[in-house]
């Protein structure tokens, strides 16, 4: 097997254009391509990160809310690497969204917190000094 990285994530939500507006308008992706897939009632939204496709945004009608606390079994977050992890919370503070304490990796010495997207889908933010 020869895998080379990671092509995309998926993600199911609620409410299409408050999703849309969080990942695009606070997170600042990219669109690369909005379809509306009229035979599913479904929007399929391809976003990047610096140019380069990380993540599909799906709407389905009514589809099933998640499980997130207590943890469920499955993929447990989505996680972003920053630079500066203080202006990435004052960002995300100037918009209205709380974020958790600022914690140390205990393995690792990096610090990261996290928040919730509009459908509580934990996300992590993780500094990485270059």
């Amino acid at each position: 097997m020869n895998l080379e990285g990671v092509h995309h994530i998926a993600i199911i939500c609620s409410d299409y254009e408050r999703s849309k507006k969080f990942y695009t308008e606070i997170l600042g992706l990219e669109v690369i391509r909005e379809v509306y897939r009229e035979e599913r009632a479904s929007y399929k939204l391809d976003l990047a990160l610096n140019g380069i496709y990380i993540l599909e945004l799906f709407s389905f009608p009514a589809p099933p809310r998640r499980t997130s606390r207590p943890e469920a079994t499955g993929l447990r977050h989505l996680a972003f690497s920053t630079s500066d992890l203080d202006a990435c919370v004052d960002e995300l503070t100037k918009h209205q969204i709380e974020s958790e304490p600022i914690r140390v990796d205990e393995f690792t010495g990096k610090r990261f917190t996290f928040i919730a997207d509009p459908d509580d889908l934990p996300i992590e933010f993780y500094e990485i000094k270059y």
